[in-house]
């Protein structure tokens, strides 16, 4: 089987991967991101290139199309509401997950011939205080460090950053630096213990947006123990006495960390020359995310930190090409190519480029504010590319109701049914990852090529030729003539090239005799650049300024929630729940609480929890752990009202922004919480996809089928007939078990003599082993014995996953630490589970010291 080099489509960190049709996955030994290292989710991409569920065909209406009639009709609907309205009247909303090539041409036809800005993305939910925190200390949005800084610091700060499950990559290249020096120090600060906290020799447990109280105070402490680089900062930086008096009257203990605490912290940090600050959306998506980045940077800039090996500020992108739509200018407030919509010296020259008829001069709606405007009727037309905002938006409700309050929405997508997809009047079939070809930017400014590996299924295109196949119809074909995204990609380079009269630090330059289809992992400017290495920056007097910034005021709240990812998930699963043992980790929407707070509830073990503020509702499963602090509560962003019946955790974010990013504050707002008292609890396995219209459902993908766990606020009638409505199963025999003094049911469903559902209920939340019975479907087991809930004695239960990468149970693994295996590597020895790419060594290392080793007389 030939293997194509292309990369993987998940998180920032950029991993190259080898593909075959066939679904053959390996990691890329020579690309300089991963050296061969995939986490679960890149491992399992094989699993992920079915059609089951692709959008293979235009749709108009919920009615199969021709790709003419619906670009006519969406070229036309955006043409009348121009014209009637006005270019502000139309919007894009766009991706992370989509390539430079795409967003290049989707940001030309918005800011160059529609005329107006209104083209955003779901990157303003990922990194845009970053961008924002860059603008305002560099003068451009410049990522300095790179990956082998990581590797290199004496000191890793890791900021709102559960490394270990959102980039594990990453993680492991640490984890593997650590154990070369151990000398290495790792400061972990997050209001909750996360895996990541395990790898760190310190966990910091501040409150939530506690982050600049403890960077001020730092930098007070640097001042006061003689440690600001007085001739760095004289000759490089501004601002330095502003932000140091506003630093000075911040009180640190407003970052919710004790005196000794921040005590040993700052003299760490401000003892180490070689200190890495690497953070994500603990920082980012926050009321202050550009001030906390703000008060990391001031840190850096008053020491000098900057532009040397091993130190540095660093971002950690969360989406694969978040940094390309950065590159080319794909989100509201950008102009093209690190150019500034404000600036007309930038405007007239990209405007000349493109030889376009206008050119906005000035910001258009961020995402927020983009979906209130589709909600007051502004937005007339609107398009929605490879994303889910119904979903992914805070006030997730009201996002719904306000697309489908737009007088026409279109959207592209390799799936067809989606949250969003269900508003839309138009869906246009995307090709999607394997199918299309392009570049992506990693964190580190290293672009990569996406290459093709398997044909466009059915009549799908690129996302670039669908935008400029529409743009043609508007009137511009001239314009939009691209035959491939090579000569996008080119074009792209060439504006680069014609603005390179007005200073900035993208410099594309290296590209410009490039090969594209040969092209290797290439970083901008060049490899192996260190940016501000010589102490220029980009504000017109070339230097960096500091920032004077100050804690924002406390929520008070019984409850504050905070949102986040899963480890083998990624965003609404669209492509990760195609993968059976991605979900089998954690296959329902949960919701951390301390046990403390689930005491005083009267949470136990496996209750649901309906958590809900002003703007919705959700019911979630509780997951009862000291891993948050007391009156905080975690749950995970994946499940849509596609997998879930009440999971869409975004129904209670508040559509809160930070005044200078426009980035939503998704780590902390106020919310109540008590028990959702269900009448009965259930859990089916079955080959074919539940159904369920009960209040609190979740269903996942198997290795047999699928799974769906239930919660009824009423007991049905005939339990037979719920079985079989909710497992589509009508025919066939039936084995029923009842026990009325438990009030449990046990219905087995059987046709051909295979088992082709099981449903469990009862009056408390159902015990059973689920591994062992989605096991037994499609098998010839008898009824009996499948609905004991549990293995036959021939056939050891491997318990509920903890390695993704392996399929390792934790039955597995104790059985693994019952014959000896005393370590994580031992264990890996063993079962194979932890050593591809390691996001489980945290939970394998937990399970060891909860489980009581054989001692050597045994």
């Amino acid at each position: 089987m030939t293997l194509t080099r292309t990369v993987c489509p998940y998180c920032g960190v950029g991993c190259g991967v080898l593909a075959g049709a066939d679904g053959t996955i390996k990691g890329d030994p020579d690309h300089p991101a991963n050296f061969g290292r995939l986490c679960s989710k890149g491992a399992a991409l094989g699993e992920t290139i079915d059609l089951d569920g692709r959008l293979l065909h235009p749709k108009i209406g919920g009615a199969q199309a021709d790709w003419e009639t619906a670009l006519d009709l969406v070229a036309r609907k955006f043409s009348e509401a121009i014209a009637e309205h006005g270019p502000d009247s139309v919007a894009i909303y766009a991706s992370g997950q989509i390539l430079t090539e795409d967003y290049y041409v989707a940001n030309k036809l918005m800011k160059g011939f529609i005329g107006a800005a209104n083209i955003d993305t779901n990157s303003r939910l990922c990194m845009a205080s970053s961008v924002a925190g860059h603008k305002r200390a560099f003068g451009t949005d410049t990522v300095p460090g790179t990956y082998e800084d990581l590797e290199e610091a004496d000191l890793i700060v890791l900021v709102g950053s559960n490394l270990a499950w959102c980039h594990p990559v990453l993680h492991q290249r640490i984890a593997d630096a650590k154990e070369a020096r151990p000398d290495m120090r790792i400061v972990n600060i997050d209001p909750r213990r996360t895996a990541t906290t395990d790898l760190a020799d310190v966990h910091l447990q501040i409150r939530p947006d506690g982050d600049v109280a403890l960077f001020n105070g730092l930098l007070a402490y640097l001042a006061e123990a003689g440690k600001v680089d007085t001739a760095y900062s004289e000759n490089h930086v501004n601002g330095l006495e502003a932000a140091l008096a506003a630093a000075q009257v911040c009180d640190p203990a407003d970052s919710g960390l004790n005196a000794q605490e921040l005590a040993e912290f700052y003299s760490l940090w401000a003892n180490t020359p070689k200190v890495v600050t690497a953070y994500s959306q603990g920082v980012n998506q926050s009321v202050c995310g550009t001030d906390k980045v703000n008060a990391i940077l001031n840190c850096h800039l008053a020491t000098g930190r900057i532009g040397k090996r091993g130190t540095g500020p660093f971002s950690l992108t969360g989406q694969p090409n978040a940094m390309g739509g950065r590159e080319v200018g794909g989100l509201a407030n950008m102009l093209a190519n690190h150019l500034e919509l404000g600036n007309a010296a930038h405007c007239d020259a990209v405007r000349r480029f493109w030889e376009s008829p206008t050119i906005c001069t000035r910001p258009g709606l961020k995402a927020v504010d983009m979906f209130q405007a589709c909600a007051d009727g502004r937005i007339k037309a609107l398009w929605v590319i490879s994303t889910n905002p119904a979903v992914s938006l805070p006030d997730a409700d009201g996002v719904a109701a306000a697309i489908a309050n737009v007088p026409f929405v279109v959207t592209s997508d390799i799936m067809e049914k989606t949250d969003t997809n269900d508003l839309a009047d138009v869906l246009l079939p995307a090709t999607g990852w394997g199918e299309k070809d392009g570049t992506v930017t990693n964190s580190e400014r290293r672009v990569s090529r996406q290459r093709a590996f398997l044909p466009a299924p059915g009549s799908a295109r690129p996302d670039w030729k669908i935008i400029s196949d529409v743009a043609a119809r508007m009137g511009f074909a001239e314009a939009f003539a691209f035959q491939s995204p090579a000569e996008v990609f080119a074009e792209y380079v060439a504006l680069d090239a014609a603005t390179s009269q007005f200073p900035r630090d993208l410099d594309l330059s290296i590209f410009a005799d490039a090969d594209y289809a040969k092209l290797i992992p290439t970083q901008w400017p060049h490899n192996g650049a260190r940016f501000f290495a010589d102490g220029q920056f980009y504000h017109p007097d070339g230097k960096a300024q500091m920032f004077p910034v100050k804690a924002p005021a406390q929520i008070t709240s019984r409850f504050t929630l905070n949102t986040g990812r899963n480890r083998d998930q990624w965003h609404t699963m669209m492509r990760t729940g195609k993968s059976p043992r991605l979900g089998a980790h954690l296959a329902e929407p949960y919701v951390e609480i301390h046990p403390a707070d689930a005491a005083t509830l009267g949470v136990e073990p496996g209750a649901l929890i309906a958590v809900q503020n002003t703007y919705g509702r959700t019911v979630l499963r509780a997951l009862i752990t000291p891993r948050v602090a007391k009156g905080r509560l975690f749950a995970p962003i994946h499940w849509t009202r596609q997998r879930s019946a009440a999971g869409t955790i975004n129904s209670v974010v508040a559509p809160i922004t930070d005044p200078f990013s426009g980035q939503p504050a998704s780590k902390f707002g106020a919310v109540s919480a008590e028990v959702y008292k269900a009448k009965w609890y259930g859990f089916m396995a079955s080959n074919r996809e539940p159904k369920p219209l009960t209040p609190y459902a979740a269903v996942a993908r198997t290795q047999t089928g699928w799974q769906a766990e239930l919660a009824g606020s009423k007991v049905p009638d005939d339990w037979e007939a719920e079985a079989r409505r909710l497992s589509g199963h009508f025919g066939g025999d039936v084995s029923f078990q009842s026990d009325p003094a438990t009030g449990s049911i046990r219905i087995a469903i059987v046709q051909g003599g295979l088992i082709t559902a099981l449903f469990f209920a009862a009056s408390t939340p159902v015990v059973l082993s689920r591994t062992a019975s989605i096991g037994l479907i499609g098998s010839n087991t008898s009824p009996l014995a499948a609905l004991a809930g549990r293995s036959a004695s021939d056939q050891p239960d491997p318990g509920a996953t903890v390695c993704a990468c392996f399929n390792v149970g934790r039955n597995t693994l104790l059985a693994a630490v019952t014959g000896g295996a005393s370590t994580v590597a031992a264990l890996g020895e063993v079962t194979c589970a932890g050593t591809n790419c390691g996001s489980c060594k945290p939970e394998l290392a937990a399970l060891l010291e909860q489980t009581p080793q054989r001692m050597a007389a045994e």
